[in-house]
C-alpha cells in the first residue's frame, strides 16, 4: 500500500473518488500516465501495488463514488500498460466483474465502460475470462436500468468481435455455461443467447453443430416465446442449423431425435410444426443411425397425423410414409416390441386418423416380423379386442384384418374366436351394433366355414343359455342373409346328397339348438324338411312367450325373403 501511495499523489486519489465525473476522469488520466512511466521503467511490482490499491480501497469501498473511481482507474491503468497489460489481467478483471452485480446502477454502468476499455486494449488476451464475462453480460442484458443495458450491449458487441477473431476461445468450456442458461425465460437474456449462438456458428473454426444437442432444446423453447422477435430469431437460428445438418457428413441424430420427439408434443403450434419438420428431415438423412429411435419417432408422428393444423398433418403423414418404407431388421436395432407398444397406446387416441395409422403399423409389423409380433401378442391382444368396439367402421375393419392376420395359425385362430365370443357375452351392445360387421368380415378374411364351425363348437358348451340363444340367432341371420356366406349356404343346401354339406350341417346343429327358430331355419336351408317338421311339432310343447313369438315372426319374415325362394317354389310345386 505504501508503495502505491508513493507513486500516486494524494490529490489524484482524492479526485478519483470525487462525486463529479470530470474530476474522476482527469484523475484516471493521471493514473494512466503514472502506469505508463512505471511500465517503461519495467517496475511491475509498483504497478501491481497500484492496481491492488485501486481494488481494495476503491472498487471494494462501501462508498459508491469510490467504486466508480476504482473502475475508471483500473481501465486507465490497463490503457497505460498497453501491450504489457496481459500479465496484470488476473488482478484487473475480477474486481471489474464483481462490480457488474453492484446494487448501484451507475456503478454497474461504469463497470461495463471499464471492461469495454480494458477489452479494447488487451483483445484476445482476456479470453481466459470469457465464461465469467459471458455470465455477467447475460445478467446485465436483463438489467433493470436502460443505460446499463445499453452499455452492456456495446460491450457485448466488442466481446463478440474479439471472440470471432481469437484462436484461444474454447467452445468446449463455454457449452456447459450456455446449456445452463438456455432455459432462462427473460426475453432480453433469450435475445442475448440467440445472438451468441448465431455469432459463434458463423465462425468457421468453431464447431457449433457438434454441440447442437446441448442447446437445441433451449432454442425450441424460444419458439413459443411471447415476443415475435425472439420467435423469429430462434426460428432463423434453427433453420440455419438444419441447413448445416443437411450439408454435414457426420451428425449425432440420436440425441437430437430425443429432444425433437418431446417438442413434437408441444402445446405450441409453431413448435410442433418445427419439430415435426426436423424429424422429417432426420428420417430422410439419418438412415441407420435413427433405427433405434423409430419407436420414439413414431410416438411423436402418430398424434401429429391428426393435428388440427393442416401443415403439421401433411408433414407427419409424409414422415410416417418415409419410416414405413424403410424395412429395418431387429438385428439393426429395430425394436419391434417398442414400436408395437407405441401403436397399441395410440389405439386409444381420440382421433380416428391416428388410430387407423396405428393399426396399419401393427399390420405391417405382422407381415414383416410375424414371429417377433406374436411374442408380444399377450401385450396387444386385449387392446385389439377392445378396438372392435371402436365408433369408426374403418377402424373396426382394419382391426379385423389384423386379427385375421394373427389368426392364420390354428392356435391363434381359436383364441381369437373364443375371445370374440367372450367379448360378445360381456358386451351385448357390441353384438347388437357390430356383430354382423365383425362376423361377415372375418368370414371373408378367414374362410366362412372355418369361422362358423369354430363358433358352433364354442357355443355348444355355452353355460349362459340366454346369451347362447341370442348369439345363435345373430349367426343364423348372418348365415341366411349375407352375401359373404352365399357359398356356405350352397354347401348346406346339399346336406342330403353331399358329405361336405352333411358334415357342416351336423357341426352347426347342436349349437343351433339353442334357438328354436334358428334350428328350424337351418333345417329348411339344408332341405331336411322331414326333420324340420319334427322340430316344429316339438315346439308346440314350448312355452309360448314374447321371446318365442318374436323369433317366430322373424322366421316367417325370413321365409318370405329371396333366400328361401327355392323353398316356396318347392311348396307350390
Amino acid at each position: 500500500m505504501a508503495e502505491a501511495l508513493s507513486v500516486i499523489p494524494a490529490s489524484v486519489l482524492r479526485n478519483l473518488s470525487d462525486k463529479l465525473y470530470e474530476k474522476r476522469k482527469n484523475a484516471a488520466l493521471e493514473v494512466e500516465g503514472i502506469v505508463k512511466q512505471l511500465a517503461a521503467a519495467g517496475d511491475h511490482d509498483k504497478i501491481s501495488a497500484l492496481i491492488n490499491l485501486l481494488t481494495t480501497e476503491f472498487t471494494y469501498s462501501p462508498q459508491a463514488n469510490h467504486r466508480k473511481g476504482g473502475l475508471i482507474g483500473l481501465a486507465a491503468a490497463t490503457v497505460g500498460l498497453t501491450t504489457e497489460a496481459a500479465q496484470h489481467l488476473e488482478q484487473i478483471v475480477p474486481p471489474v466483474l464483481n462490480s457488474f452485480s453492484d446494487q448501484d446502477s451507475r456503478v454497474r454502468y461504469y463497470a461495463c465502460e471499464a471492461l469495454y476499455n480494458i477489452a479494447k486494449v488487451v483483445r484476445g488476451d482476456f479470453i481466459v475470462f470469457f465464461n465469467q464475462i459471458f455470465d455477467a453480460l447475460c445478467k446485465l442484458s436483463a438489467d433493470s436500468d436502460a443505460n446499463v443495458q445499453s452499455a452492456a450491449h456495446l460491450l457485448d458487441r466488442l466481446v463478440k468481435d474479439i471472440v470471432t477473431e481469437s484462436d484461444q476461445f474454447s467452445i468446449e468450456e463455454f457449452i456447459p455455461l450456455l446449456r445452463e442458461r438456455m432455459n432462462v425465460l427473460n426475453p432480453y437474456v433469450r435475445q442475448f443467447l440467440v445472438g451468441w449462438i448465431t455469432v459463434l456458428d458463423s465462425v468457421p473454426d468453431i464447431d457449433m453443430l457438434g454441440f447442437l444437442p446441448d442447446f437445441l432444446d433451449g432454442l425450441f423453447n424460444m419458439l413459443s416465446d411471447s415476443s415475435h422477435e425472439i420467435r423469429q430469431q430462434a426460428d432463423s437460428a434453427l433453420s440455419e442449423f438444419l441447413q448445416e445438418i443437411k450439408n454435414s457428413p457426420s451428425v449425432d441424430y440420436g440425441r437430437m431425435a430425443e429432444i425433437l420427439v418431446q417438442r413434437a408434443a408441444s402445446p405450441d403450434e409453431f413448435t410442433r410444426l418445427t419439430a415435426i419438420t426436423w424429424i422429417n428431415e432426420f428420417v430422410k438423412l439419418g438412415g441407420d443411425q435413427l433405427v433405434p429411435y423409430y419407436a420414439d419417432i413414431l410416438g411423436a408422428i402418430l398424434p401429429c397425423i391428426s393435428d388440427k393444423e393442416e401443415k403439421i398433418r401433411v408433414v407427419a403423414r409424409e414422415t410416417n410414409e418415409e419410416i414405413r418404407a424403410i424395412n429395418a431388421e431387429p438385428a439393426e436395432g429395430f425394436d419391434v416390441g417398442a414400436i408395437l407398444s407405441i401403436a397399441r397406446s395410440q389405439l386409444s387416441s381420440e382421433w380416428e386418423a391416428t388410430r387407423i395409422e396405428a393399426l396399419h403399423w401393427i399390420s405391417i409389423l405382422l407381415n414383416r416380423h410375424r414371429a417377433e409380433v406374436l411374442c408380444f401378442l399377450n401385450d396387444i391382444f386385449d387392446t385389439l379386442l377392445k378396438a372392435l368396439s371402436d365408433p369408426s367402421d374403418e377402424v373396426v375393419l382394419l382391426v379385423l384384418e389384423v386379427h385375421a392376420c394373427i389368426a392364420k395359425d390354428t392356435q391363434h385362430f381359436r383364441q381369437l374366436v373364443f375371445f370374440l365370443v367372450h367379448n360378445f357375452r360381456i358386451d351385448n351392445s357390441l353384438l347388437e351394433k357390430r356383430g354382423a360387421l365383425i362376423i361377415r368380415r372375418l368370414c371373408v378374411l378367414l374362410d366362412a366355414e372355418r369361422v362358423y364351425r369354430e363358433l358352433s363348437t364354442i357355443l355348444e358348451g355355452e353355460a349362459d343359455l340366454d346369451f347362447a340363444s341370442i348369439m345363435v340367432q345373430a349367426l343364423n341371420l348372418i348365415l341366411l342373409a349375407s352375401s359373404e356366406l352365399a357359398e356356405l349356404r350352397e354347401i348346406l343346401k346339399q346336406s342330403l346328397v353331399n358329405p361336405a354339406g352333411k358334415d357342416l350341417f351336423v357341426s352347426l346343429y347342436t349349437s343351433w339348438c339353442h334357438s328354436p327358430m334358428a334350428i328350424v331355419s337351418l333345417c329348411l336351408l339344408a332341405q331336411t324338411y322331414q326333420h324340420a317338421s319334427v322340430v316344429i311339432q316339438s315346439l308346440v310343447e314350448e312355452d309360448i312367450n314374447v321371446k318365442f313369438l318374436v323369433q317366430l315372426d322373424k322366421l316367417i319374415r325370413l321365409l318370405e325373403t329371396p333366400i328361401f325362394a327355392y323353398l316356396r317354389l318347392q311348396v307350390h310345386s
